[in-house]
């Protein structure tokens, strides 16, 4: 290509990965930029991508930082940063906020793939270790390291402990994958060596961990296959953790007697070593599920931990370990397996569930927030949900709605949410503070329409009487008023979803809506949007007192000419039509209306939308229901009988395969028997005929067989040829 043909450049800025810095208040932002040359004609010449990074410092994040207001700033002044990572952003200043100062600060990974900052596996032995005073390493020395690696273990302790400090600063890193010999070097000593030194392993290890950090060293560690070598290393150093424990526990018991003073002292002994030997089997399990959970960045890799029982491997870890930054860093390796459906199904079946319940409201906000994050995941199994529900999750996910981070809270509210899909534990949340402190956050919502997460909770919870009892003695009984004035000044779907719902429980509770009816008809006057009008009319369906006036309603909002255009067949969407139905029929209730209705031809209207919509079964169902609430009010009776052939498609649907429907049915058509005699004859004909149709098709075939069995008599066989 020549130089002067290539005319434009395009350049394409993606944003990628967001991760604290290892050592430095700052976060790093990484990127790719696509540079496409284009020709005169607009097609590409010669493209490049390129990974880069920008480090995001923030000096002055202190204890006393508004981490949300900053993490806002943040996402507002960097165009890299979506305002959908918001919530990431947020969590990575608090853990900035709450680290503990380490080191000397290191150069920025250049390509570092996203880590989460709160598991950094580093070792404590790598500050203080007696084997590297006096000594730094260099880059230039490797071979002499190597060296080492051949000697005893000691010596080979020494040279992975210099050769991983080298490893750590990631500008040495692409020298040490060059160099011919040292990582074959390493992967020999790991594979013969690694029971014979808990601290040989995990340097070694940990050189590997620092490789994973960047996908593109990924195939050298699979060419080495460290992976599975890991995976061996954890499985036999848990088990080797079951004798030691034996061991120290039969110990215990020997040394119960504590006038022993001999073995009160063997017991101290061994107690101190124990705890030494747990402490750097914590470390060597850090550094081997970190470097595993970086591998499983690549799906095939994934799959094939799956396969070697990386779910069963962790389960036992987060059973036995107690060490913080362990349980965090296995529970956040769970929760990516978890989106896998084998890895849920593996986890449900090794019992997760009561193992994460010490963590679900522990102190550890970091802790606290991956747990619900995972159980996130697995509440979409409604087995392990009603799990979470017996072993005590709901009240525990519950105290921690009070988190002063908006990102916990909606993970909370997330995991309530999937827990009041069931309808039992619908009814549980009334036996907490949950719904107060619900209904705190709605009314200190921001103005505009509440959180989604939020308002589907509080959607489902209101479906329950007990709940939605609750919910109206919130600020003193003044609370119905606050909602639905929001609702209408922010004209919020959701939120008239949830007062829709809380009108359909008993008349105590309908008689507290009575003053919004002028609301709810208002806003078919008012020409409101269709999901809002959904909701009103909804509201007003579910209010079917005997002492409302339907019939000024009727008139006043002009609710006759909006019903009559939408039960046009194809006029509004299925929902609104459905919605409209069920006013319909509880507008019936009032004499006078149904008078109105039946003269200006809704039922005609409903006919036909009777015949187009046949297979909706809920619209079929709630027009059988119209015409039921009708039939008791002489002038409708009337018209229906006489005017209209709703008798003859309610016959029809008496033998439709929807029981409800059927009921219902039936019970008109009783009602029309005893006013009109000629339908009455019919209707009773076509009872027989359905009761008895097994018979009756019975009878028929074997009229057809005797009338089959005619055609083979022989007219040439005379009568005295039989015997």
């Amino acid at each position: 290509m020549q130089t002067e043909d290539a005319r434009y450049l395009k350049r394409k800025v993606k944003g990628g990965n967001i991760d604290v810095h290892p050592s430095e208040k700052a976060i790093i932002v990484n990127y790719e930029v696509e540079a496409t040359i284009l020709g005169e004609l607009g097609e590409p010449m010669l493209g490049e991508k390129k990974d880069c990074q920008k480090v995001i410092r923030v000096h002055s994040l202190n204890e006393t930082t508004d981490i949300a207001a900053l993490a806002q700033e943040i996402v507002e002044r960097c165009k890299l940063i979506h305002i959908s990572k918001l919530a990431e952003v947020e969590q990575l200043l608090y853990y900035l906020q709450t680290r503990k100062e380490t080191g000397k600060p290191e150069k920025a990974a250049k390509g570092k793939k996203s880590t989460q900052g709160l598991l950094d596996p580093s070792p404590d032995f790598l500050n203080d270790s007696s084997l590297l005073e006096g000594e730094q390493p260099s880059i230039n020395c490797i071979d002499d390291y190597i060296e080492l690696l051949y000697e005893d273990v000691p010596s080979k302790i020494k040279a992975s402990s210099l050769l991983l400090r080298l490893t750590r600063n990631p500008d040495n890193l692409e020298e040490m994958i060059q160099h011919d010999t040292v990582l074959g070097a390493l992967t020999r000593v790991l594979r013969e060596d690694w029971r014979k030194s808990v601290e040989l392993s995990t340097n070694i290890m940990y050189v590997f961990f620092c490789l994973s950090t960047f996908t593109q060293f990924h195939p050298v560690i699979a060419k080495y296959k460290i992976g599975a070598l890991c995976m061996s290393i954890a499985e036999h150093e848990l088990a080797r953790h079951e004798t030691w424990k034996e061991d120290f526990f039969k110990l215990t018991f020997v040394s119960g007697d504590n006038n022993n003073e001999s073995a009160v002292k063997e017991f101290e002994k061994a107690q101190k070593k124990y705890l030494g030997l747990v402490k750097k089997q914590d470390q060597l399990l850090r550094v081997a599920f970190y470097l595993l959970l970086n591998l499983a960045e690549d799906a095939r890799v994934e799959l094939k931990m799956k396969n070697r029982n990386i779910v069963g491997v962790l389960m036992r870890a987060l059973e036995t370990r107690s060490n913080l930054e362990l349980v965090i860093l296995i529970i956040s390796f769970l929760k990516k397996l978890s989106i896998f459906l084998e890895n849920k199904n593996e986890m449900a079946k090794q019992d997760i569930v009561p193992k994460l319940r010490p963590y679900v409201a522990c102190d550890h906000e970091a802790l606290c927030n991956l747990t619900q994050r995972l159980l996130l995941n697995l509440t979409f199994d409604a087995e392990l949900r009603q799990k979470m529900v017996d072993n005590g999750f709901l009240p525990a996910v519950v105290s921690t709605l009070g988190n002063d981070n908006p990102a916990h809270r909606t993970i909370s509210i997330c995991v309530l949410y999937h827990l009041s899909f069931d309808d039992k534990t619908r009814s549980m949340f009334s036996y907490t503070d949950c719904i107060p402190k619900l209904i705190k956050m709605i009314v200190e919502s921001p103005e505009g329409a509440i959180d989604v997460e939020l308002a589907a909770l509080c959607i489902n919870i209101a479906t329950k009487p007990k709940n939605t009892e609750i919910i109206l003695q919130c600020s003193n009984g003044t609370l119905l008023k606050q909602l639905v004035k929001r609702a209408f000044r922010f004209k919020d779907p959701l939120l008239l979803k949830m007062v829709r719902n809380m009108t359909q429980h008993g008349q105590p509770v309908k008689r507290k809506f009575v003053e919004f009816l002028g609301l709810f008809a208002g806003a078919v006057k008012k020409g409101f949007e269709e999901d809002l009008l959904i909701e009103c009319l909804g509201a007003l369906g579910n209010l079917n007192m005997k002492d409302i006036n339907y019939e000024v309603i009727l008139n006043k909002y002009q609710l006759l000419p909006f019903l009559q255009n939408t039960l046009k067949p194809g006029h509004a969407e299925d929902d609104l039509v459905l919605e409209a139905v069920v006013l319909i029929g509880t507008i019936s209730t009032d004499s006078n209306c149904a008078a109105i209705l039946a003269q200006s031809g809704i039922i005609q209207t409903l006919i036909e939308l009777l015949n187009v919509k046949q297979e909706d079964d809920e619209l079929v169902l709630q027009i059988a229901y119209v015409f039921y609430k009708m039939i008791w009010h002489e002038e409708t009776r009337r018209v229906i009988i006489s005017q209209t052939q709703a008798p003859a498609y309610l016959i029809d649907l008496m033998h439709d395969r929807n029981a409800e429907i059927r009921r219902v049915c039936d019970n008109t058509l009783d009602i029309i028997m005893e006013h009109n005699e000629d339908w009455g004859k019919r209707i009773k004909l076509e009872k027989f005929r359905w009761h008895n149709s097994q018979w009756i098709e019975m009878v028929e075939t074997q009229q057809q067989d005797d009338e089959d069995d005619d055609m083979y008599d022989l007219p040439y066989l005379r009568d005295d040829d039989l015997l």
